[in-house]
């Protein structure tokens, strides 16, 4: 007779998570090789069964004060998760973001236990969850937070894709009516801002799979197409086609972008391809 192996009931079936099932190897792999984090390292990752509960640990642990402390916070975001259960989708394309596109990024944990730009990033989730519904104050609290902590200023009404990366983060600006498409690449020092004192939408918006370099400010509500760069230190203050290199103050094309992917190659190099235009 043939035997047929049963199959575990539904309810009881683990969905397969690669990246939190590297994330729990090599916390056990660094808790041997330093022993001095073990009890940190046990804490914020393998003592949690999701990513997301560890994500809520640790930035709840990072920005808590005297007058919200780390238990309240941490409910907060588990609040947020459960009614936003997508974000568990988002904190993993942006973990992977950081893991491809930095080199010094060796783990996934180190994101994770470490970088502030990935920690600044999903405080500014949270926040523009909680200014979406309403609850403002909260929203400013945690961007105020991120800020003293991170050095990182993203008004929590920006919308933000999925799949980014700021590299460093230290002194990244975003004004309340920016826009970032998915698969986006920020170095330190970049401001998404406003060009005066006019009201209404006056931040720019930033196409998918834009690469801007350090010190890059991108000023007024202007659009920035997709697969384009922005070269370091930079003032843009009109649009910006697809698939172009801009640079200087103020901002010109001064070649093509280099390849189909910048944000994803991280190339920012340049070839003056265009005949110097």
């Amino acid at each position: 007779m043939e035997t047929r192996t049963r199959s575990a009931p539904a309810g009881k079936v683990k969905a397969l998570d690669p990246i939190w099932s590297e994330i729990r190897k090599e916390a056990k792999t660094a808790m041997t090789a330093e022993p001095t984090l073990g009890s940190f390292i046990f804490a914020t990752a393998l003592n949690h069964d999701r990513l997301e509960d560890a994500i809520c640990h640790r930035l709840a642990q990072r920005i808590q004060h005297a007058d919200v402390d780390a238990v309240l916070l941490n409910q907060t975001f588990q609040g947020v998760l459960s009614g936003h259960q997508y974000l568990g989708e988002v904190f993993r394309a942006d973990l992977a973001a950081v893991f491809d596109r930095d080199p010094a990024c060796k783990r996934y944990l180190e994101p994770l236990l470490y970088y502030k730009g990935f920690h600044a990033l999903v405080t500014y989730r949270f926040a523009h969850e909680l200014w979406n519904n309403g609850r403002h104050d909260f929203a400013l609290y945690l961007q105020s937070q991120s800020a003293h902590m991170f050095s990182t200023d993203i008004h929590p009404a920006a919308k933000f894709g999925q799949g980014i990366m700021l590299d460093h983060a230290h002194g990244f600006v975003v004004g309340e009516t920016a826009v970032v498409d998915d698969n986006c690449s920020f170095l330190h020092a970049v401001t998404l801002g406003g060009s005066g004192k006019e009201t209404g939408d006056r931040h720019p918006k930033i196409g998918e799979n834009v690469l801007i370099g350090a010190g890059a400010k991108i000023l007024g509500n202007i659009t920035v197409g997709e697969g384009s760069r922005i070269a370091a230190g930079s003032v843009v203050l009109n649009d910006v086609p697809a698939h172009v290199t801009v640079a200087g103050v103020p901002a010109k094309v001064v070649g093509s972008a280099g390849s189909a992917e910048p944000a994803l190659d991280m190339e920012q190099t340049w070839v003056d391809d265009f005949g110097g235009l």
